[in-house]
């Protein structure tokens, strides 16, 4: 399998187990995850999202077969664009994350829009977890909605040369995004907070938009991975449509 959902380092607001990059490859032989996507849960309340993006960098390099890093980048920062160049030149990233409500910044903003397209210009693909925590979970500290998925839908209809991974939400077969007309085929939603049970929201997926706009992702060490691999135990579909969730449609977005 290959998980486009997994972070390292720590989160402001609690403490994170198999958060370094030795201990996520042991959860991920646990769970039977060949690869995964990792950025940096520090970077989320960085200041400088950059420190972030260069412990990452460094704890990766020994594990570049099986972690594959990816860049959490705010547009609202002043000295973004040089960021983006050596998070993509020189650490060779071929992905961003962007937390939009953490950054304070919005989706249809001209900066967000400004970064979007340089990332579509250098082949990155584009990830937004619509939420970190339950909100109902969150620190006193601070109040962080989840992104909202009209305003995801509105930015991959802007940027049609992007591509994007959604993730970290529910909801999506109800929303735009679970519809595929009126919108381009450039966004794949990953599965770590879906059901495949009860009200199944990744069959209502596959049927509105197809297996091959599917992700596996388990959102670890934030959570357990166990949880996201059972979903496809279950999930009640046939071997080749499972097989393009959990692998296949990763590695051709990714070209791994």
């Amino acid at each position: 399998m290959i998980d486009v959902n997994a972070y390292l380092g720590h989160f402001a607001f609690r403490q994170l187990r198999h958060n370094t990059a030795a201990s996520l490859l042991r959860l991920m032989d646990r769970a039977g995850i060949e690869k995964a996507v990792v950025s940096s849960a520090s970077a989320i309340t960085y200041r400088n999202a950059q420190a972030g993006n260069e412990e990452v960098f460094a704890q990766v390099q020994p594990h570049r077969d099986r972690l594959i890093p990816f860049a959490v980048l705010n547009p609202a920062y002043a000295d973004w664009r040089h960021d983006l160049d050596t998070c993509r030149n020189k650490f060779g990233m071929t992905g961003l994350r962007l937390y939009p409500n953490w950054h304070n910044y919005k989706l249809s903003s001209a900066v967000c829009l400004e970064l979007v397209n340089a990332a579509a210009e250098r082949r990155m693909v584009v990830s937004i977890p619509f939420r970190v925590e339950d909100r109902r979970q969150q620190s006193w500290l601070v109040d962080i909605p989840d992104v909202a998925a009209r305003d995801a839908a509105a930015l991959a209809r802007a940027v049609p040369s992007a591509r994007f991974i959604f993730g970290n939400g529910s909801g999506f077969a109800a929303s735009e995004l679970g519809r595929a007309s009126g919108n381009p085929p450039n966004y794949w939603i990953e599965i770590s907070l879906l059901t495949a049970l009860l009200t199944n929201e990744i069959g209502q997926l596959m049927q509105s938009l197809g297996a091959g706009r599917i992700l596996f992702g388990s959102g670890m060490p934030f959570h357990y991975p166990e949880g996201a691999t059972a979903k496809l135990e279950v999930l009640d579909a046939s071997a080749a449509a499972k097989e393009r969730i959990a692998r296949a449609n990763a590695k051709e977005l990714l070209g791994l």
